[in-house]
């Protein structure tokens, strides 16, 4: 007999999610994708002038901040076809990919590593010597010592002594569901702690371009708000950009001789889950990122749609006036709690809240069904990813080749591209997306100070909004996926707004035609091996990084307070 399996909220992540599973014969039969909390952002925009749209959006997310900053005022300089100069997209970049490494090496360590690696197994059965020597046989990382080890392993095990469990705190330590060795979880275990230093030298980057992080300060309409003079300390000098150069050469280390290693170690031990978590057929979207010209035209990383798991259906999507993109993302509201049962573009989409109780008139969840050519997509790394590989980018085909062989060397078993749709695959993908980012920023960096070498200083151009109605859209593949912002503009003022987030693709309900979406169709088939204890469902939901802030943000207009929090 079918049991169902409720997790409610699911932790870790960004904010309110309820995963419901139907379980038969210890394998998850069928699921239901909840978000929980309405986003009210868009109505908020309306009425405002675009200039200052990105500034609110940001407040979409307090994690997915710069992303919703950039996809805002990109949907308005679309709209206006107006150019960037090349300078400000360079520095632009240099916080996507800033962003991007950080928010992916925390979402690997901090939010989903303890899916896979036993703490309490590192704490009290683990070798430091022994853990040592294996992490010296698989990187060169200076800081893999049996001293080190040492350390972390006594903090641990302090940290367990003491019954105040912090972060480690409902682990599901023992499950049989982990596999992973005590001397490498123990591995894990530090460098989980390692790549909070890491992380925070990356976003120093975000800080010094960006004046601030989270929301970011230096965006503008036309370009940038960071004045290039290399005489003066206030603005954006040599030695700043010099400093920035010191913290991608670090943070290029970690990556490549810290992350990258520690996932396929983990995809080594676990080879099941390179099978668990698939949508077979699967559509796969993403667009391109990193632009290098002041029009938008040509980017460094490209993008576009994969119809049915199919390489050879690859189209690529060239810009976001792309009539093969602007033209073909729709959302539908059947399932969803707002009012009406439509499917329409985001230019004329609306986001009217209609809850109606108890599933009725089959309405279960906050979140609204995009599609792209009337089907349901899966964004994320795994899309861009696979896109790259598709348009046979030669920095992605080398970093797919060193991170397959990376783990084939430690399974001894050959791997291929074909794993990358799974659960495990896409952490896999997810690092592999970082190991190209890292190489693009140290080249946008060295674009950009030949560009300035070369004389030119220019970091904005001024808009101006002509009567009449305008439509923009603006997009970029954000750490979590696809991210695009729809905006019309009439006489200046927004008449409309849309956000279509990545998770938005992959949490929604049901569409238009009652297919489920990518968090409902990739848990079946997932096995339960303990009902009390459902870890299999977090470890595929994790996979996908969720940040439900971004796809339902919750808006209170009256004020009133939401609820309480108690700190201990």
């Amino acid at each position: 007999m079918a049991e169902q399996i409720v997790v409610d909220p699911i932790t870790r992540i960004e904010g309110h999610l309820r995963i419901e599973c139907e379980v038969d014969g210890g394998q998850i039969q069928s699921a239901r994708s909840i978000g929980t909390m309405w986003r009210g952002l868009e109505n908020i925009l309306k009425g405002r002038d675009p200039r200052e749209a990105w500034i609110i959006a940001q407040r979409i997310c307090g994690v997915c901040t710069t992303v919703h900053g950039l996809a805002s005022v990109r949907a308005v300089e679309n709209a206006l076809d107006l150019e960037v100069p090349v300078n400000a997209q360079y520095i632009r970049n240099l916080i996507v990919g800033a962003h991007c490494l950080a928010d992916n090496m925390i979402h690997f360590y901090i939010l989903s590593a303890l899916d896979w690696v036993d703490i309490a197994s590192a704490a009290l059965h683990a070798d430091p010597k022994a853990a040592a020597a294996l992490a010296q046989q698989l990187s060169p990382w200076k800081r893999n010592s049996a001293q080190e080890f040492a350390e972390v392993q006594a903090r641990l095990k302090k940290l367990i002594d003491s019954g105040q469990l912090g972060p480690f705190a409902s682990g599901y330590w023992g499950h049989p569901g982990m596999q992973l060795e005590p001397n490498v979880n123990l591995i894990a275990a530090a460098h989980y702690f390692q790549a909070l230093e890491y992380q925070r030298k990356v976003n120093k980057i975000v800080t010094i371009l960006g004046s601030k992080t989270p929301h970011i300060q230096n965006l503008a309409v036309g370009g940038v708000a960071n004045p290039i003079n290399l005489d003066s300390p206030a603005t954006l000098t040599m030695e700043k950009l010099y400093y920035i150069k010191t913290q991608i050469d670090e943070v290029r280390d970690f990556v490549s001789q810290v992350y990258t290693v520690d996932v396929a170690t983990i995809a080594a031990f676990y080879p099941a889950w390179c099978n668990y978590g698939k949508a077979e057929d699967g559509n796969y979207l993403s667009v391109p990122e990193m632009p290098q010209d002041s029009k938008n035209m040509n980017y460094t990383l490209p993008g576009g749609y994969i119809k049915g798991g199919d390489f050879a259906s690859f189209r690529k999507i060239s810009t976001a006036h792309d009539p093969y993109f602007e033209d073909n993302v729709k959302e539908s509201v059947k399932h969803s709690f707002y009012a009406g049962d439509w499917t329409r573009a985001p230019y004329v989409g609306e986001t009217e809240p209609a809850y109606t109780p108890d599933g009725a008139q089959g309405k279960y969840s906050w979140v609204k069904s995009p599609s792209f050519l009337n089907e349901p997509a899966q964004v994320g790394p795994l899309a861009h990813v696979l896109a790259m590989y598709a348009a046979k980018y030669p920095p992605a085909l080398q970093a797919i080749e060193r991170m397959l062989g990376r783990i084939s060397a430690i399974s001894k078993e050959t791997q291929s591209v074909d794993i990358l749709t799974s659960t495990m695959g896409r952490h896999i993908a997810r690092s592999i997306r970082v190991d190209i980012m890292k190489d693009t920023m140290a080249e946008h960096w060295k674009a950009l100070i030949n560009n300035i070498s070369s004389g030119d200083f220019t970091t904005c151009n001024t808009p101006s909004f002509p009567e009449g109605e305008l439509r923009g859209v603006g997009f970029h593949e954000a750490p979590r996926g696809m991210l695009s912002h729809w905006v019309v503009i009439e006489n200046g003022k927004i008449r409309n707004y849309q956000c279509v987030v990545p998770s938005t693709w992959l949490a929604c309900p049901k569409g238009t035609n009652d297919e489920p979406g990518y968090y409902e169709r990739c848990l079946v088939g997932n096995p339960i091996a303990d009902p009390e204890k459902p870890l299999e469902v977090l470890r595929t939901i994790h996979s996908f990084d969720p940040c439900m802030a971004c796809a339902v943000h919750l808006v209170d207009g009256k004020q009133m307070p939401l609820g309480k929090v108690r700190v201990l």
